[in-house]
Parts: structure tokens; sequence; C-alpha cells
């Protein structure tokens, strides 16, 4: 199962990404976390001194990789972050995207993978979502199975928007403070993704007691799944302090449990997948794809190609 952790700057998403890939990988789960962060600090969080290989630095050796034999996409310069796979692709299989070349270990068992920051030689003139495509195109290319956990953590506020990215997840949680900037990220993001039977439900965090707890729900509605209290072991974990998932507040541990459980019993539905993976790919070819490439990106979606297992 796929999850996508989003929300305002600052609201928490990162370290929720980390304590719930934490969590399921506690409990057995096999999960394989990716910043897809402009600020790369899922690393830090999850653990490791220093970060995985960035993937953005390597996006034409991953489209060379997925594109496999497939007859349709002749080379990797015409591969863009959208493009579907089809008959001949490379398909990864979840040990697959465990194993990938530039992963990385963590201390309490998730691998790691990254999109990387900006380079010096992108400064001023390339936009982030350049990096963010070796996600969706390993995303795209998945063929991941019941009690498999992919945790990705995505960019701030609504600027998951600007690609497909944001359809390419089970269940995306949006980790909302109990403010009203918190709340105004989650209205804009249900009103942008209601078209896309985009799965969403709220995680506030940083809640103090019974008063943010009614905000949210003034605010949120029945969207609101479950809440992260004021956590003095999480402020430990932040400040890089030793934290374990034994140091958490029997509350917010029962609230990992919740995210865990939701996500486990949310459908896979793959004929959707499919469908909005070639409807994003039309949109991005239309816009600015064929003439970036100067080939007619339409041809490469595979009308005979099923997705899923």
């Amino acid at each position: 199962m796929r999850v996508a952790f989003v929300g305002k700057g600052g609201s928490g998403k990162t370290t929720m990404s980390a304590l719930f890939a934490r969590h399921v990988a506690s409990q057995g789960g096999p999960v394989v976390a990716m910043d897809a962060d402009i600020n790369q600090h899922l690393a830090m969080v999850l653990g490791l001194d220093r970060q995985p290989e960035p993937l953005g630095a390597h996006l034409t050796e991953i489209k060379e990789r997925l594109r496999g034999d497939n007859p349709r996409i002749p080379s990797a310069d015409v591969m863009v972050k959208t493009t579907p796979p089809g008959r001949g692709s490379r398909l990864l299989s979840f040990d697959d995207l465990a194993a990938d070349p530039y992963a990385l270990a963590t201390p309490d068992g998730p691998r790691l993978l990254a999109t990387g920051p900006f380079s010096e030689d992108d400064l001023g003139v390339a936009c982030y979502h350049s990096k963010v495509g070796a996600v969706e195109l390993l995303l795209n290319h998945l063929v991941d199975g019941p009690g498999e956990y992919v945790v990705v953590d995505m960019t701030a506020g609504a600027d998951s928007f600007a690609s497909g990215l944001f359809t390419r997840f089970d269940l995306t949680f949006l980790v909302a403070e109990p403010t009203r900037q918190g709340v105004s990220v989650y209205r804009q993001y249900r009103d942008y993704a209601a078209a896309y039977d985009v799965a969403l439900a709220v995680v506030g965090n940083k809640v103090h007691g019974p008063a943010d707890v009614d905000f949210l729900r003034e605010h949120v509605g029945d969207d609101l799944l479950t809440w992260m209290e004021h956590s003095a072991a999480v402020r430990a974990m932040e400040q890089g302090r030793h934290f374990t998932l034994d140091d958490l507040e029997p509350v917010n541990a029962d609230a990992l449990a919740v995210l865990r459980k939701t996500l486990d019993e949310q459908e896979k539905d793959w004929a959707r997948f499919g469908r909005q993976t070639v409807e994003f790919h039309l949109r991005n070819a239309h816009a600015w794809g064929n003439d970036r490439t100067g080939s007619d990106l339409a041809s490469q979606i595979d009308p005979d190609f099923v997705f899923g297992p």
C-alpha cells in the first residue's frame, strides 16, 4: 500500500511520516520511505546522519532502467515524469524498490529513498518537480501488494498538484495543526482532490487539549481520523536526543495504530490507478511534454497494458 503525508509547511508531516514508517516496521511490516519534499529532513528524523544518493541526480539512469525493452519508448530522452508502463517496461516489485541502489537502511528498519535537494546548476533555472519526477516514475512502475508499505513525505501545501503524483497513493494523510492556517491547507487540498477519487484523511497534530480537537472537528468534520497530542518524546527526537517508539505517550502510539489500520483497510484500486496514470500523462504531453521531447507522447500509452499484478 502507498500512503502520502501532506500538509502545511511546519505541520509535522515529515515527523509523522517517520513515526508511521517506524511504527509499521516495528510491527513487522516491510517499509520503503521516500522523501519527496524539497526540504530533505526525512533521513534525519529516521535516525540517519547522512542523506541517500539523490534520485533526481540519476533520472536518466532511472528512465533507462524502467523503460526496459518497451518498443513505445525508444530512449530515455523521450520519457517524462508521467510516462506510463507498457508491455516490455520493467515493472518493480516492492522488493525491487527496497533494493534500489540508492536506498539506505535506517536504524529501525525502513529503507529510505530521497529525491534530493536542488543542485548548484538548478538554482534559479529549474523547478523542483524535475526532481520529484523520479518518485512519480518509480510509483508508476511499482506493483506493490498487501502488507507492503511505501510511505512518501510530500512537498508542503498544495504543491503536489503540480503533477499527477497526488493520485499515486492508496491513501493520503493530511497533517493539520489546530490553527486556521492548518485547516485552510486541508480545505485547499480537499477541493483540488475532490474530482480525482483521492482518499483523504486528516491527522491532527500538536494537539494540546479538547479545545484543539473541537477546533479540528469544527473545520474538518468527518475527515478527522485521529490526532497526535503534543509530545515531549517527539520534541526530544526532533532535537536529536535518544528516541524509541516505546518513548511515545500511549495516546500517540494508539494514533499511529489507527493510521495503519485505516491504511490496511483501504481497497487497492488498480483500475483507477491506471486510468489516472494515462490521464495525467496526456495532460502533461499536451501542456509541455510534446514540445519538450519533440515527439507525440500519447504514442507511449499501451492500450492493451493492464495495471496491477
